[in-house]
């Protein structure tokens, strides 16, 4: 149970690994808010200043050092514990990095907190909607065996066998997230791209396939559906977290026309385009249904207005801030 829901006096403790990232920081904030000290591991070069308070504990700590991670994680002793820290060579890691930080580490945690005098009631660890690869289905449910086709997506399966080693110690349930967004999120990827040059007035913007279809869900919808996941604690199970519903990169342009107010110059690039694309890609979260009961489910437009409206404020300030005075003192 959350802290609200249970009638518990004391805060209940919780590990987010990741802390510091997108999905980390929304987590962290959401748990708080249900009543959590939240303790959160960061990279080792990610300033933990800005996310320290009095409900939250952050650390620089490197996975890969198993004797320190043990320290903290022994330091913390959680009741639950969410597993989001992650690397991926999709963006700016190495293949190396990935297979070392996403099965390694996770496996570094999970010794850690198998010693702990009091097992955690929850332990929920983070893979990825990327392990289902180009499989021939339109809408991917948890029966689907996966054909993970990168690096990342085959350490993330990894991770998940790698998982199951410690199942009969610890409560693990594993997630398998499809595309999500919001506000934090890099403009290396493809929705925050696109809102952020509509937030910044550009004329044109370069895309690939713009019929391509694909599941997105707000960031704020998945860490609710992680929060309720540490309530129920399905030990052993795996669920896909998705809305479910399918929006092609043509949809997300006619709304930020709306959104915006304007229309943009869309050309493909031949670079964005990939050999063999699947041409709609939608997950079932009927099962994540039957575990929590509803799943929250913020329409894309909403997400996406949410979004703009945050990125048009930090554009305003930052001219605001270089603009030239109207008059210079003598």
């Amino acid at each position: 149970m959350s802290a609200i829901s249970s009638g518990v006096t004391r805060m209940p403790r919780a590990l987010v690994t990741g802390a510091g990232g997108f999905t980390g920081r929304h987590l962290v904030a959401h748990l708080i808010e249900l009543g959590y000290e939240v303790w959160g591991t960061v990279a080792p070069e990610v300033s933990v200043a800005p996310l320290q308070s009095p409900a939250h504990v952050a650390q620089a700590v490197d996975l890969l050092d198993a004797a320190r991670l043990r320290a903290f994680v022994d330091d913390a002793s959680p009741e639950v514990v969410v597993h989001l820290a992650a690397a991926s060579h999709i963006t700016q890691d190495t293949p190396t990095n990935s297979y070392l930080t996403n099965i390694v580490g996770t496996r570094n945690l999970l010794a850690a907190l198998a010693t702990l005098d009091t097992t955690p009631r929850a332990v929920l660890l983070a893979s990825s909607a990327n392990i289902y690869g180009n499989v021939p289905f339109e809408v991917l449910d948890e029966s689907i065996a996966p054909q993970p086709a990168n690096d990342y997506a085959v350490s993330k399966f990894a991770m998940e066998h790698a998982a199951r080693l410690w199942m009969d110690r610890l409560p693990i349930c594993i997630v398998r997230p499809f595309n999500y967004t919001g506000v934090g999120q890099r403009e290396d990827f493809l929705l925050p791209k696109v809102v952020g040059h509509h937030a910044r007035g550009e004329l044109k913007i370069s895309l690939g396939n713009l019929h391509v279809s694909r599941d997105f869900s707000d960031v704020r919808d998945v860490v609710a559906v992680y929060a309720q996941l540490l309530d129920a604690a399905p030990a052993g199970e795996t669920f896909n977290v998705c809305s479910g519903v399918a929006h092609s990169l043509t949809d997300v342009l006619a709304m930020l026309r709306d959104i915006a107010g304007y229309e943009i110059d869309v050309s493909v690039d031949p670079r964005f385009l990939r050999a063999n694309e699947v041409h709609r890609l939608i997950g079932s979260n009927l099962k994540l249904r039957h575990a929590i009961g509803r799943v929250p489910a913020t329409p894309l437009h909403e997400t996406l207005d949410w979004m703009y409206r945050h990125a048009a404020s930090i554009e305003t300030v930052n001219r605001c801030a270089t603009a030239e005075p109207a008059y210079r003192p003598l």
